[in-house]
C-alpha cells in the first residue's frame, strides 16, 4: 500500500512540475483556495487525533485521513510553488520576506494587472479602501478571498518583524511607533469619538476606556499599523507588476500625482 501511495505520489509530482506552470488564474484561484481548506481540515483532524488519543480511544482512521490529507496539501502547495516561481511578478514576491509560494501565488490569481492599473486599484479591490461602504442589500464592492490573503500577508509581516532584514516588518514597526505617538498625542479623538457614537461598546471592556479617553485601543493601533505594511507592500506588487506586464512605470498613485505629496517608499530590490 506504501508502494502503491510512494509511485502515485512521484507520478503526481512529475504531472504538477509540466502543468502547474501552465495554470490560468481561475485553476490558481481555486487552487490557493483548496490550499487554505485543506490546511484548516487538517488542522482540526489533528486537534480531534489528539483528543480521541488522551481519552485512550482508538483514532487510526483519524490518523490516516490526517495523514493522507497532509500529503494532499503538500502537492496542492507544490502545484501553487511552480506557479508562483514561473512568473516575474510571483518572483518578486516570493523574494520578500514573509511572502511564501502559497501567498505569492494568492497574489497572482487574484490580481489582473490589466485591471489594476494603479495601486489605488488594488487597494479597493482587496477591500482596503476606507471609503468604500457595503450597503444592505448590495454586492459585495470587494474580493473576499483577497481581503483574508490580505490579513495573512499583514500576519506574516507581524511575524517577521524582529527581522531586521524584513523590510515590510520593518514598516510595520515603524508605522506602529509613529501610531502609539499619534495616539498618545491624542490625535485620533475624532476617529474614537466617531467609534463610540456608531457601535455599541461594552462599557465594562478595555477598548471603551480608550475610546472614551479619546485614544485608540492597542488592538486598533496594531491593525492600522498593519494594514499600512499591507497596502505599502501592494502598492508595491503593483508597480512591479505593471513593469513586467508593460514595459514602463506605472501611472503615480493620486496623491502623489495630484495632491503633490512627495512622500513615497520605493519598493525592496529583489
Amino acid at each position: 500500500m506504501q508502494t502503491e501511495n510512494t509511485q502515485t505520489i512521484e507520478r503526481l509530482t512529475k504531472d504538477l512540475k509540466e502543468s502547474a506552470g501552465l495554470m490560468s488564474q481561475q485553476q490558481a484561484r481555486f487552487l490557493v483556495y483548496s490550499y487554505y481548506e485543506m490546511q484548516e481540515n487538517r488542522k482540526r483532524a489533528a486537534n480531534q487525533v489528539k483528543s480521541l488519543e488522551g481519552a485512550g480511544e482508538p483514532g487510526n482512521v483519524l490518523d490516516w485521513l490526517f495523514t493522507n490529507a497532509y500529503m494532499l496539501e503538500k502537492q496542492v502547495a507544490r502545484a501553487l510553488d511552480v506557479y508562483s516561481a514561473g512568473q516575474p511578478a510571483g518572483a518578486w514576491a516570493r523574494s520578500v520576506i514573509g511572502i511564501g509560494p502559497v501567498i505569492a501565488a494568492g497574489l497572482l490569481a487574484h490580481i489582473d494587472i490589466k485591471q489594476a492599473p494603479t495601486a489605488g486599484h488594488v487597494w479597493r479591490f482587496a477591500g482596503l479602501d476606507p471609503t468604500q461602504e457595503w450597503g444592505k442589500g448590495q454586492k459585495r464592492p470587494w474580493n473576499a478571498s483577497l481581503k483574508t490573503l490580505c490579513w495573512k500577508i499583514g500576519e506574516a509581516f507581524v511575524k517577521v518583524s524582529g527581522n531586521p532584514d524584513a523590510f515590510y516588518g520593518q514598516i510595520y514597526t515603524q508605522r506602529k511607533e509613529q501610531e502609539i505617538r499619534r495616539n498618545e498625542a491624542g490625535q485620533f479623538k475624532e476617529q474614537a469619538d466617531v467609534k463610540l457614537a456608531r457601535f455599541k461598546i461594552g462599557k465594562a471592556t478595555e477598548a471603551y476606556k480608550h475610546y472614551s479617553a479619546g485614544r485608540l485601543p492597542p488592538a486598533h493601533i496594531h491593525a492600522r499599523a498593519k494594514r499600512y505594511a499591507v497596502k505599502l507592500f501592494l502598492a508595491h506588487y503593483q508597480h512591479q507588476a505593471y513593469l513586467y506586464e508593460y514595459g514602463e512605470e506605472p501611472p503615480l498613485p493620486y496623491a502623489i500625482a495630484q495632491m503633490g505629496h512627495a512622500h513615497h517608499i520605493k519598493p525592496p530590490v529583489s
